[in-house]
């Protein structure tokens, strides 16, 4: 059985403090989940401009970069994605990017990364939101890598958002594309996702709020 994919995506504004201490404490949660080896990290600051996103993109390969050093990882194992910018994923040398729901679909957005990269023979990973079967089943005939289904529990802040709860997240399961549970996981029901045959977990709070080398390991074992 092969280890849970885990997927972090980013929330500065879920740090406290100014925005310089809010941008540094999420560099800093961005270098710990590369050290202790999650698997991609989803950079999901939807409200900075263009370029204020470029920048930060930058420093966050940069982080996971030196993290891995630190490691002796020498083949890059965090994937950093980024939320809907194809473009400043390429700027910046990250390893994909994120679709939302409604969004560019996944051959648009390999496109754009291969009509620029064409000569680093670099391969984009795409992951997608989805929150139905018939989303499924557009994503993965639309190449996309893996998919994040959603909501699997209430959120707290999105109460009206109707859960799928676990029957909903093994019916996605069923589907040949690896599919991450996301939405109001926490450390009490993440052995239920990955029995209901979810291939990982996705999360903002998770990450951020725990330690995550521990939660890495307690997820591993």
């Amino acid at each position: 059985m092969h280890p849970p994919l885990l997927y972090y995506i980013t929330d500065r504004h879920a740090f406290p403090g100014e925005e310089g201490d809010k941008r540094h404490k999420l560099l800093a949660k961005i270098s710990e989940a590369a050290q202790a080896g999650v698997d991609y990290v989803q950079l999901r600051e939807k409200d900075l401009s263009p370029r204020e996103l470029e920048r930060l993109a930058a420093d966050a390969v940069h982080c996971i970069q030196n993290a891995q050093r630190c490691v002796g990882t020498r083949e890059p194992k965090t994937a950093l994605l980024i939320n809907s910018r194809a473009d400043v994923a390429l700027a910046v040398g990250a390893e994909g990017v994120h679709l939302p729901a409604n969004d560019l679909v996944p051959s648009d957005a390999r496109g754009i990364w291969n009509s620029r990269s064409v000569a680093r023979g670099a391969r984009v990973t795409v992951s997608i939101s989805c929150h139905t079967l018939e989303d499924i089943g557009t994503a993965e005939s639309a190449g996309a890598d893996l998919v994040l289904f959603a909501p699997v529990f209430e959120k707290k802040a999105l109460p009206a958002s109707k859960p799928t709860g676990l029957d909903g997240l093994r019916d996605a399961c069923r589907s040949q594309i690896p599919v991450l549970a996301l939405g109001g996981i926490t450390l009490k029901n993440v052995s239920a996702c990955l029995d209901a045959g979810a291939a990982g977990i996705a999360g903002i709070r998770l990450f951020q709020e725990n330690n995550i080398a521990e939660l890495v390991s307690r997820l591993r074992r």
